[in-house]
């Protein structure tokens, strides 16, 4: 499977879609609801997981502790799913079904996979992942449908067309986002308050106005006497005179 310089042999066919970053480790473990007489733990605590078109496969950075490399067919592993926990790097878990003859003891049916992605890229890993697990999974039930194949066999998954896969992005780089504009605002102008109708009475000719206000030819005498006279009647003091002289006369008269 291994070359000599730290990478592997493809098969006809394979194309390599992504790579994890190179501290990523691996653990395989018998799950906890299966856990046989001899449970299964093997462990790589740093290492680059290679995703291709047809498996996906994993080679330690130190071959020395007993795992000089893993490999799996990508449609042997089921619900894969990516957790996020509170403290630490994401984890990125699935359930391989393993190939008969392929290093793992025939008694273990079920593996649980693990993958810690300390330098990040869990998720965009997982997105490429059922992408690509999708295709090959609709490429296999196309066959059978057409009776090519019963099971995996006889199927040239090798050839399945993939879409054209998102541009791969280094972890921490970002895409600057467009300048967003800002329309100025434009003033509201509260609405005018509205005038009631002028009335009936309004509807007076300013000629008509002039003449309410004068009073009539006739009414002069009337208006006056209305009005406290400033100055005596003509005549008052020559009455008043007249009125006093008498008054005398009488009094000297009565006296004799």
């Amino acid at each position: 499977m291994l070359d000599g310089v730290q990478s592997f042999i493809p098969l006809p066919g394979e194309q390599i879609l992504w790579r994890t970053p190179p501290r990523t480790t691996l653990a395989l473990s018998t799950p906890n609801k299966f856990p046989g007489k001899e449970p299964l733990s093997i462990h790589s605590g740093s290492g680059t997981a290679h995703l291709t078109n047809q498996r996906l496969v994993y080679l330690p950075a130190d071959t020395s502790k007993g795992l000089n490399s893993f490999s799996a067919p990508i449609l042997n592993i089921q619900d894969t799913h990516v957790s996020a926990p509170m403290f630490g790097p994401n984890v990125w878990y699935g359930a391989l079904r393993p190939v008969a003859g392929g290093g793992i003891p025939p008694q273990h049916a079920l593996v649980e996979i693990k993958m810690v992605f300390k330098e990040g890229g869990a998720y965009d890993f997982h997105a490429r992942w059922e992408h690509v697990r999708e295709s090959l999974s609709q490429a296999l039930e196309e066959a059978r449908a057409s009776g090519r194949t019963a099971g995996n066999s006889g199927a040239d998954l090798s050839a399945v067309h993939l879409e054209q896969l998102p541009a791969y992005e280094e972890v921490g780089a970002s895409v600057a986002a467009p300048p967003q504009r800002f329309e100025q605002p434009v003033p509201i102008t509260p609405p005018r308050a509205r005038q009631a109708p002028p009335s009936s009475n309004d509807l007076v000719p300013s000629s008509e106005n002039e003449r309410s206000t004068k009073p009539a030819p006739g009414n002069t005498s009337t208006a006056r006497q209305g009005q406290t006279p400033d100055e005596p009647p003509p005549g008052y003091e020559e009455t008043q005179q007249s009125t006093l002289v008498n008054h005398l006369e009488e009094s000297v008269r009565n006296s004799q």
